[in-house]
């Protein structure tokens, strides 16, 4: 796709009415909005064929466990959004097995026995005085 930028005929827009210039404007705005739908669909086009190569590359990355055993869809979709589930249901179930440690425990919030004592502040004055 080759780009051709034209400037715009100075000599003209300087020549020009009010209501030439509007149109100008209008039409240059017109045209920018169609360029912005082309490029979303493109953005579309371009996030769907980049989602069916990644598909892929899936695929070819898990080839031989999905052949030995028959995944239904739902089963690919739920390992490629869920990353715990797994293809090996023998390490899913060494990972029951892990301890998770509980979180600690706060220290008790008690009031503080010696508390910082606050300056005393002087008396603004005002600038009208």
């Amino acid at each position: 796709m080759t780009m051709t930028r034209l400037s715009p005929p100075l000599d003209y827009l300087q020549a020009a009415s009010r209501a030439s210039l509007q149109s100008f404007e209008l039409t240059r705005l017109n045209h920018a909005a169609n360029l912005r739908q082309e490029i979303a669909a493109l953005i579309d086009q371009w996030i769907q064929e980049t989602s069916e190569a990644m598909l892929a590359r899936w695929m070819l990355d898990h080839h031989k466990s999905l052949q030995s055993t028959a995944m239904t869809p739902a089963e690919v979709v739920r390992t490629l959004v869920d990353p715990a589930s797994s293809l090996f249901p023998e390490t899913e179930s060494a990972m029951s097995d892990v301890v998770v440690p509980a979180p600690p425990r706060f220290a008790d919030s008690r009031p503080a026995k010696h508390a910082i004592a606050r300056k005393s502040q002087k008396p603004r004055q005002s600038a009208t005085g």
